[in-house]
């Protein structure tokens, strides 16, 4: 037999041997037989033995890890509804949202063993039979500050980066202005609502038409755009794809179907009931659309003037 696989579980004995045709691994007492696993794959190729239930009949399916960095207001919501539309994938929310979880290195560490083990308890998790588990990562929530230790831990365990950013960086600034401004005011019967699941509560959230501090605009917009080259930078040696929210509104079947070949998931339809909610020109959601205007005509941010909030 051959070495073992590199983070494939946090205990037992899984180990692995291989031709051309098929894959075979040991997992504890138990033999597994595996084809369509490409040279070089193997490190992608985890069966997690989780501390908090059994796997049963599922121990010999091979599980995905997969992180999908982002930033606020890009799309990361809506994205993951689709990929937890899938009935063998767990994507398990904004998990470091929670301070104490991204503390330190070692707070942060033991988060992702937990997750990639399987015993992470949410609403998405799918348990026994998963070929694909993660979460959602914001950039401000300690990527960036461990980036050197997470990007070591990327490879090591072969967890797949799936970035997920806007193209247009003005229509996540109106995005993210309403809201927080719904947060505030709560304009859905006195509830805050980030994402909807009816044209009626789009509409409604909509309405509200954030104005734009134009004195700091550009440099907002170059501290995003920076914020992104510099992540990209950071993970650049790690297994990763670059999906834009654009591409997600505009060409959403391919694009999906390209993430779910890029994680090797069985093909499927994937659905999402959130609603969009601002899908007018951008001038029709900022209330001081001129002088924002003003600003960007001319600059290198010029094309954000003429596409859509969403």
């Amino acid at each position: 037999m051959g070495a073992p696989l590199l983070g494939s579980s946090t205990s037992g004995d899984i180990r692995m041997s291989s031709n051309s045709k098929y894959m075979t691994v040991q997992v504890d007492e138990q033999y597994c037989q595996m084809s369509g696993i490409r040279p070089g794959e193997s490190v992608h190729v985890h069966f997690p033995k989780p501390e908090t239930f059994s796997r049963d009949e599922c121990i010999c399916n091979p599980v995905r890890l997969f992180a999908i960095l982002s930033m606020q207001r890009s799309g990361s919501g809506w994205f993951e509804t689709f990929l937890n539309s899938h009935q063998n994938v767990s994507s398990n929310g904004e998990i470091f949202s929670v301070k104490e979880r991204r503390a330190n290195v070692s707070s942060v560490l033991k988060t992702l063993d937990k997750v990639y083990n399987l015993d992470w308890q949410s609403s998405a998790a799918k348990n026994e039979c998963s070929a694909a588990v993660g979460f959602k990562w914001m950039l401000n929530q300690g990527v960036m500050k461990y980036h050197s230790d997470v990007v070591d831990y990327f490879n090591r365990r072969g967890v797949s980066a799936i970035f997920l950013f806007r193209k247009n960086l003005l229509s996540r600034m109106v995005s993210i202005l309403a809201n927080s401004h719904d947060r505030d005011v709560k304009m859905i019967n006195g509830t805050h609502k980030s994402h909807v699941h009816s044209p009626n509560e789009a509409k409604l959230l909509a309405q509200y038409k954030p104005s734009i501090n134009t004195s700091t605009l550009i440099s907002d917009l170059e501290r995003a755009e920076e914020m992104i080259t510099t992540t990209l930078d950071y993970f650049k040696g790690t297994h990763h794809i670059i999906v834009h929210y654009e591409d997600l509104v505009n060409n959403r079947t391919n694009k999906l179907l390209e993430v779910q070949h890029f994680l090797r998931l069985p093909q499927m339809r994937l659905k999402s009931r959130q609603v969009k909610i601002h899908t007018s020109p951008l001038a029709e959601h900022i209330e001081n659309w001129g002088d924002v205007y003003r600003t960007l005509k001319g600059t290198k941010y010029d094309s954000f003037l003429e596409l859509k909030a969403d």
